[in-house]
């Protein structure tokens, strides 16, 4: 009776096995409300099933369904306090949340926005996740409710510790936030130096772009581009070059490239590289190949603004 309970029980579990797992997928996949329409009623029939509560609540997150998601991270809070992770997400849903809020509602959160993030600190020594948040939080809070470049300092060392390149970054960014540039640049570029990610390369590029130096940021995306060869590069190349009205030829080779080799995967739509093309060309006082681009551009996406304000420039040349 016994093996037959237990057979009888497998393909139960392994039905509801494989419906938690289709969810992770489909939030892999960015299909966030398809996920949450499969998982939802899941929860309701395993309330105390984690894994499940877990996939609500990110499902939720992913939507900016920050009070939903709160209730579904609490509640992982409540059933497994000694998981530093769930703390973390429980944390990160109150974060955005005050983001979005009056002030008065926000400073009501920042407390336990902050209790959440150290209690994860706390139960897990290595959560990077945790650490960069705290960064975060300290840099950006006010100093009268708590903010610190200190504090923000001292999670940066411990990151550095756990991973050398996120502590580069966590360092670059918030000396960036603290009006430093100098010392930021030197972060960014040995996170370069120790890791070279394109995560790493993006960071600096995005930087110099901030800081008004387009001739950097293009070399450090090409610098990029060589090591990672990747066809998202040309667009950046190209984007510099037609905000900054720099390096044209350059942009254009590095646009017609990128539209020619493109793919979903590449992120950024066909419409924003024909609209760069049509802003390079009008730089260049190419009405008609500037009209064609910025058609296209309003073709594939027709009720982006930029897109109109540009085609009304393009007209009055």
């Amino acid at each position: 009776m016994k093996k037959l309970f237990l057979c009888l029980l497998i393909p139960v579990f392994g039905m509801a096995q494989q419906t938690l797992d289709d969810v992770a997928l489909l939030l892999k996949q960015k299909q966030y409300k398809q996920a949450e329409t499969i998982i939802k009623p899941y929860v309701n029939l395993n309330p105390t099933n984690q894994r499940a509560v877990e996939l609500l609540g990110d499902a939720y997150g992913y939507q900016a369904k920050w009070d939903a998601a709160i209730v579904q991270y609490e509640k992982l809070v409540a059933m497994n306090p000694g998981e530093a992770n769930f703390h973390y997400k429980f944390g990160g849903a109150m974060g955005m949340k005050a983001l979005e809020v009056n002030k008065v509602s926000a400073l009501m959160l920042i407390g336990d926005v902050e209790e959440a993030f150290l209690k994860a600190a706390e139960l897990d020594s290595k959560h990077i996740d945790t650490r960069w948040a705290l960064v975060e939080f300290y840099v950006q809070l006010p100093g009268i409710v708590g903010g610190s470049i200190k504090k923000s300092l001292k999670y940066a060392n411990e990151l550095e510790a756990l991973s050398t390149v996120d502590g580069y970054l966590a360092k670059g960014y918030i000396y960036e936030y603290d009006d430093e540039p100098e010392l930021a640049e030197t972060y960014y570029k040995l996170a370069i130096t120790t890791g070279g990610s394109i995560t790493c390369f993006d960071t600096l590029s995005n930087f110099y772009e901030k800081q008004q130096q387009p001739e950097k940021a293009i070399a450090t995306i090409e610098a990029s581009e060589k090591k990672h060869e990747r066809n998202a590069v040309h667009y950046q190349i190209g984007k510099v070059a037609a905000e900054y009205n720099l390096q044209l030829d350059k942009g254009e080779k590095c646009l017609q490239k990128y539209l020619a080799n493109y793919s979903v995967e590449d992120g950024v739509p066909k419409a924003w590289a024909n609209y760069r093309l049509a802003q390079i060309y009008k730089h260049q006082s190419r009405k008609k190949e500037a009209l064609k681009h910025i058609d296209l551009a309003l073709a594939e996406l027709p009720k982006i603004d930029v897109f109109l304000v540009e085609k009304s420039a393009i007209l009055n040349l």
